[in-house]
């Protein structure tokens, strides 16, 4: 963690109806100093769609080797690899070659759309890897519910998510732009 990161709790309520996960979660982020608000919340949004007791936040921006979300068996082997944004192809190469199933949540609009275009045809050889979009109004929105402590309740169901904070209820429409031929299984 950097140490000019700014640090923010989260208490998540997650109810996912999809898998039949019901769980309750206190996490810690620390924001590096050149990330946003918007990605830190695709961070947050990656935890709550793959929510599980193993699922780990990696050391952050700086550590290259490492994805933004984890979550390994107990041999240590990377059972799932999650990155948010519009990465480099070589990277998401790597990270198929290390993980049974890798996810990429992409978000930022039209940005989206041409790293999409740009690398659809070597990514969509990968059997292991889902790119899944949030589309720019639902990113910024999301960015919206940033607080330093946030207590939030999401709801998973029918492949549709709410994410209320008490005042504001987001409902967030993900879109699957490449699926996986052999989808994890939490």
């Amino acid at each position: 963690m950097a140490s000019n990161a700014t640090i923010f709790k989260a208490t998540l309520q997650i109810s996912d109806m999809d898998r039949q996960y019901y769980q309750d979660h206190t996490l810690t982020l620390a924001r590096h100093p050149s990330e946003t608000d918007e990605r830190m919340m695709m961070r947050l949004l990656a935890f709550v769609l793959h929510a599980h007791e193993a699922l780990a936040f990696g050391r952050g921006l700086s550590t290259e080797d490492e994805p933004d979300l984890w979550q390994k068996d107990l041999t240590g082997a990377i059972d799932l690899w999650i990155e948010v944004g519009q990465r480099e192809e070589k990277s998401i190469r790597q990270a198929c070659g290390k993980a049974k199933q890798v996810y990429l949540y992409t978000y930022g609009g039209r940005g989206a759309d041409q790293w999409w275009e740009k690398n659809q045809t070597t990514l969509a050889r990968l059997n292991n890897l889902t790119v899944v979009n949030l589309s720019l109004d639902g990113s910024r929105a999301l960015a919206q519910l940033a607080q330093s402590g946030m207590r939030l309740e999401c709801t998973i169901q029918e492949g549709q998510m709410w994410i209320a904070n008490g005042t504001d209820n987001l409902q967030l429409a993900l879109t699957v732009i490449k699926g996986a031929s052999a989808p994890f299984k939490h």
